[in-house]
Parts: C-alpha cells; structure tokens; sequence
C-alpha cells in the first residue's frame, strides 16, 4: 500500500513522461517496469539522479549550472530556426546575447564567483527565470541594462565607418 499523494505524483511524472516519448526513453521506461514491477516514475527518477551525480562529480555545480543555461535554450534556438514565427527567433537571439554578455562577465570576474556563497544555483535560477516561458526575463535584462549599454557604442561605431567610393 502506498499514499493517495505518493500515488497522484507517481500518475503525475506517469502523465509527463508520456508527454515526452523520446526525451524521457518511455518505451525503455515502460520495458523497465515490466521486468522490474517497479513504476516508470521510480525508474527515472533512479536513472535521473544518477545522471545528476555523474555530471556533478565529473563538473562540479559548474558544469551543472552551465548545463541548465545551455540545454532548454540551445534546444528552443534549434526549434525557433525551423519555424516560421519571427517572435521566437527574436526571444532567443535576445536570450543569447544575455547569456553572452553574462559568460564574459563572469568570466573576467572569476575572482568575486568564488566569494558568493550558492553562487551555481543563484546562477542557475537566473538563467532558468532568463528562458522561462512565464517571465522572458532575457527580454527585460535586455532592454534595462544591455541595451542601453550597448546602443550608443554601437551608433557611433556605424557612424565611425568609412564610407564607400563612389566610382
């Protein structure tokens, strides 16, 4: 006997990886279950955790954060150039430029990273709020802080160009 709530998650993660056939291996799951009695969602949940232990052991939080701002993202960009809609592409060429702007950030100030504690999971819910549909935070870092930044340099840089010789 298990508990009602035990059971609705199990039907939940059930309902999830049905969604996502490929992704998640469902039909492997499903062979898994057959041969172990144990549910789908037991069966991912036990392959995911090994997973996130072999990529923190092998990269640290690091790797793992980088991970979380790179998949879902680099995923969607693949999508968004396939389709018609300009308005992905947009969101994720914005989400890109954050994320460039951000890795170089980090990258020059290595030496204040070591001083945040948490810093790998504060980065790694920032870039999930970046990407996440719900709040399109790339868009609002974008035009609040990159853009004004970056406009004027870029204006004077085009200004700056030398003109071609008309013949």
């Amino acid at each position: 006997m298990s508990h009602p709530k035990l059971d609705q998650a199990v039907q939940k993660v059930d309902e999830f990886l049905a969604a996502y056939p490929t992704l998640c291996q469902y039909d492997r799951l499903r062979d898994l279950e057959k041969k172990t009695g144990q549910p789908k969602a037991y069966l991912f949940f036990a392959i995911f955790s090994l997973l996130l232990t072999l990529v923190v052991s092998i990269g640290g939080a690091k790797l793992l954060s980088d991970i979380v701002a790179f998949g879902y993202p680099a995923y969607m960009s693949f999508k968004a150039i396939d389709s018609s809609d300009a308005t992905d592409d947009t969101q994720w060429l914005t989400y890109w430029v954050v994320f460039a702007s951000f890795s170089i950030t980090e990258s020059v100030m290595t030496f204040v990273v070591n001083w945040i504690p948490f810093y790998y999971i504060i980065k790694s819910v920032f870039f999930t709020w970046l990407y996440h549909p719900r709040f399109m935070g790339a868009g609002l870092v974008y035009k609040q802080i990159i853009k004004p930044f970056v406009m004027p340099h870029l204006q004077s840089f085009e200004h700056s160009k030398p003109q071609k010789k008309e013949e």
